[in-house]
């Protein structure tokens, strides 16, 4: 079974090597994409049961990733909400976690543990 996945990134070139990696090497399927935090926040409040994971950017075209991070503090048992940023720093990483998200990689040096994480957590909703 597929880990489906909605994704809020604004670089469309990252977006689609992201979706790629996702499907090829963690069994992720996309379900949804935005490059705003209001079509994010939009589409995650509408849609509460389509999703497993959220992966998220904390810089995007309009707005910014935390808030979409901190409107799903209240989400389904199970669900993962993700940080991928090239901000991750030990600060950034606190913030996130304050608002909720689950995990938080680095896109430049965390892709693999990103891979691991999802592989993980859709092992976890198969036995579930």
């Amino acid at each position: 079974m597929a880990l489906r996945a909605y994704i809020v990134e604004d670089s469309p070139t990252i977006r689609e090597n992201l979706v790629e990696t996702l499907e090829e090497l963690a069994e992720v399927h996309p379900v949804g994409l935005a490059d705003t935090e209001n079509e994010g926040k939009r589409w995650l409040a509408q849609r509460p049961d389509e999703w497993d994971v959220a992966v998220i950017d904390l810089f995007l075209r309009q707005g910014n990733g935390l808030r979409v991070v901190e409107a799903l503090r209240e989400r389904h048992r199970g669900q993962k909400v993700i940080v991928l940023s090239n901000h991750a720093t030990s600060d950034m990483r606190r913030r996130c976690a304050q608002l909720g998200a689950d995990a938080v990689f680095d896109k430049s040096t965390e892709i693999d543990a990103l891979l691991d994480y999802c592989v993980q957590a859709r092992s976890e909703i198969e036995t579930a």
